[in-house]
């Protein structure tokens, strides 16, 4: 009745209305991702799960380790097509995702793998080299030679190596490993070489895994300021709040669908909060009606024996029988949610959401029992140390003493040598004299029991089972074994006994791999810590959990971390070793 009021006029601005509308949206809009399913062995990983991504959107996807994260990045890049619904890409959709296997690439170097992912480069090059030679007054390839030439300059690709040379040293990746083999470089270095492809290719979307693992913070800061100022969409796995924090949109994977958040990681954290606390009473509400059923399922049952007609006419049964079929209906239709509020939000809920939140809260790792460590005063004094190897000092003569109690933020560019300055520490407080040390003492306290999170897994424990690599940790630190302790440490750090006891250590994911990590860590109570980028491959309630276990530590830590968010929580004195 209501389009009857409306007049001609009015009905064919209505229709111009949605036409534009609705061409607005096919010209802005470069995915419409739709996946129904997408199973991983008997697991159904995602399901249900929607989302479209638009022209210059800068969107961050977020997620706890495991929920289908790079699963989801390698359905869209069409490298995994086993999966149920559907990727509509706008037409003629130039994508591009950074790769994190490098297989069959023979001697290619770092320069020529980004060269031959360019679009179009190696079919212009060949042209422009090919062509003058042979020719001759053959229109057809005079036309190509001609075409490849404007193509070329319109893509900016006559200085495009110089650039490269210039962008990679922005990463220290100099020319002379850049003619180096892919192979001879490190994970780290080729993760750069990728963003540097997808950098170079200029493409409509961008799909980018983790980018700022390894990365220092200048080269943080150069590809933050990249990715404000691409004129494409981009879609970056991470849990760098730094990069969260330039995002326009958050994509969240939870309960196997994707929840959007529009804004940047402050507006995902208060969108979040006030979704999270309608979600807890939606919840509530569901719990309180399925216990009020079952109970009447119980008087149900407990009357049935005492009916004296037939069974099937039995109206206690018949009650028993709808009240289970509307108890399933709602299980169904309510399962529990992944609840996390961050700690700073958490801290503002009225008591009521407070109580329903730590009742019903997704689990974190528990980290806190293990922090307790033996008090030392003095835990470290290091005088005029210069390390270095053959000789070549890394960096000038470094002098500090720590405290038990302090923190200590060593802070330098990659290479550096900031990592090997907390080996050497680590061999000194073993007693053992570190080879790179070419000048200056370094003295460890009395009483001091250390423990180290490193970078990267020991080769040790990657063909060991999960369960086996526990087992070795205790008996490295001549700890009581038994399968209960084995399956508790599991479970407080967030691993599935039941699941991941006998997966392989090499085939752990990296939060899986960064969790045994802390487990390593952690387990005979420590009074030094330290800690070398101990946020990489952990998700945002990980992270969160880690800052708040060595909050209240009473020991003293000291670590290397480029997460800015991270360094104003740990707090502490800095070290800056090495040139800016």
């Amino acid at each position: 009745m209501i389009s009857l009021l409306i007049s001609i006029k009015q009905k064919a601005a209505l229709d111009t209305n949605q036409k534009l509308k609705r061409w607005y949206s096919i010209t802005v809009m470069l995915l419409r991702v739709e996946i129904e399913d997408k199973i991983i062995g008997n697991k159904h990983l995602l399901n249900n799960l929607q989302f479209f991504v638009d022209d210059d959107e800068k969107i961050g996807v977020v997620g706890r380790n495991g929920v289908g994260k790079t699963t989801l990045f390698n359905v869209l890049a069409g490298t995994d097509t086993e999966f149920e619904g559907s990727i509509d890409a706008r037409k003629g959709l130039r994508m591009i995702a950074t790769q994190q296997e490098h297989h069959g690439l023979g001697e290619q170097s770092a320069v020529e793998y980004i060269l031959t992912n360019l679009p179009h480069y190696a079919r212009l090059k060949h042209v422009i080299d090919n062509h003058p030679g042979s020719m001759g007054d053959d229109m057809r390839k005079i036309h190509e030679y001609s075409d490849a030439l404007e193509r070329y300059g319109h893509l900016n690709y006559y200085d495009v190596e110089d650039r490269l040379l210039q962008a990679l040293a922005k990463y220290q990746i100099n020319e002379k490993s850049a003619r180096l083999p892919m192979t001879a470089l490190s994970g780290g270095q080729k993760r750069f070489v990728e963003l540097l492809v997808v950098q170079f290719s200029e493409p409509d979307l961008a799909l980018i895994d983790e980018p700022t693992n390894h990365m220092d913070y200048i080269a943080k800061a150069a590809f933050i300021a990249w990715l404000e100022a691409a004129k494409h969409g981009c879609l970056v796995i991470t849990h760098d709040r730094d990069v969260l924090a330039k995002v326009n949109r958050i994509i969240e994977l939870k309960d196997k669908k994707a929840v959007t958040y529009k804004g940047n990681y402050e507006a995902y954290l208060k969108q979040n909060t006030t979704s999270t606390t309608n979600q807890l009473q939606n919840y509530e509400i569901a719990q309180k009606t399925m216990a009020n059923l079952k109970s009447q399922i119980v008087y149900a049952i407990a009357r049935a024996p005492g009916y004296a007609g037939k069974s099937a006419n039995n109206p206690f049964i018949v009650m028993r029988d709808r009240l289970r079929k509307q108890l399933k209906k709602i299980e169904d239709a309510n399962p529990k949610p992944s609840f996390w509020i961050d700690q700073e939000s958490a801290a503002a809920l009225n008591p009521k959401t407070t109580a329903n939140y730590e009742k019903f809260k997704a689990k974190n790792i528990k980290m806190g029992k293990h922090t307790e460590g033996e008090r030392a005063t003095n835990m470290l004094t290091i005088n005029g140390a210069q390390l270095g190897y053959d000789g070549i000092p890394l960096f000038d003569p470094v002098s500090f003493s720590l405290q038990s109690g302090e923190r200590l933020h060593i802070v330098g560019r990659n290479g550096a040598g900031k990592t090997t300055l907390v080996r050497a520490i680590a061999a000194s407080v073993r007693g053992d004299k570190p080879a790179t040390i070419i000048k200056g003492t370094i003295t460890p306290g009395r009483h001091v029991r250390f423990n180290m999170y490193e970078q990267e897994m020991g080769d040790k424990l990657l063909d060991l089972t999960l369960y086996e690599a526990i087992e070795n940790i205790y008996r490295d630190f001549d700890l009581a074994i038994n399968p209960q302790s084995i399956m508790r440490s599991m479970g407080d750090y967030l691993f599935e006994p039941a699941v991941d006891a006998m997966v392989l250590v090499r085939n752990l994911s990296g939060g899986q791999k960064a969790r045994l990590q802390l487990i390593r860590m952690l387990i005979n109570k420590p009074n030094l810590l330290i800690l070398d980028e101990p946020t990489n491959h952990l998700d945002l309630p990980s992270i969160e959990e880690l800052e708040n276990a060595l909050k209240p530590y009473h020991g003293a830590i000291i670590y290397i971390s480029h997460d800015s968010y991270f360094a104003r929580n740990i707090g502490g004195k800095e070290l800056k070793i090495g040139t800016s």
